[in-house]
């Protein structure tokens, strides 16, 4: 079952420092909903797990992620592909595009992702849903880490 995506994100900082942070692990770890690990294996491949929840079925999946189409800092394409037992099987990709913007930067991206085994048979309103629920989590995620704490007065 195949489903698309779009939307922005507008984030307080610069375009290189959201560059650096899409290509940081830790980063990317504590952004990503669920992720357990994700490991740095070269400058463009990662290695990640994640506990993942849709409707009724939880699994845990493991597997890929590589970054191409490299033009830094005005974006890239990330790709994934993951397994997770019994529950079935996801891989998809983002186009993501940075631009400069007054008081920060405006982050684009286009998703597209497949799903399939028990979770593709759940329907595609709630995998759209919950494509969605995780996606606006992984930006509120992202953009959190990159809004400086307010001092105290």
């Amino acid at each position: 079952m195949a489903m698309t995506m779009q939307g922005e994100v507008t984030l307080p900082a610069d375009r290189a420092t959201v560059w650096a942070a899409l290509n940081d692990p830790e980063v990317l770890k504590a952004s990503i909903p669920g992720c357990q690990d994700l490991e740095k294996i070269s400058d463009t491949e990662f290695q990640a797990t994640a506990k993942v929840s849709v409707g009724p079925v939880k699994a845990t999946f493991k597997g890929g992620v590589t970054l191409t189409d490299l033009d830094p800092p005005n974006g890239y394409t990330i790709s994934g592909e993951g397994q997770g037992g019994v529950a079935g099987w996801a891989k998809g990709g983002a186009k993501v595009r940075l631009e400069e913007i007054e008081g920060g930067t405006r982050l684009v991206y286009d998703v597209e992702a497949n799903v399939g085994g028990k979770i593709a048979q759940l329907g595609g309103r709630l995998i759209n849903g919950v494509a969605k629920k995780y996606a606006d989590e992984f930006f509120a995620n992202f953009a959190k880490i990159l809004t400086p704490a307010e001092t105290p007065a």
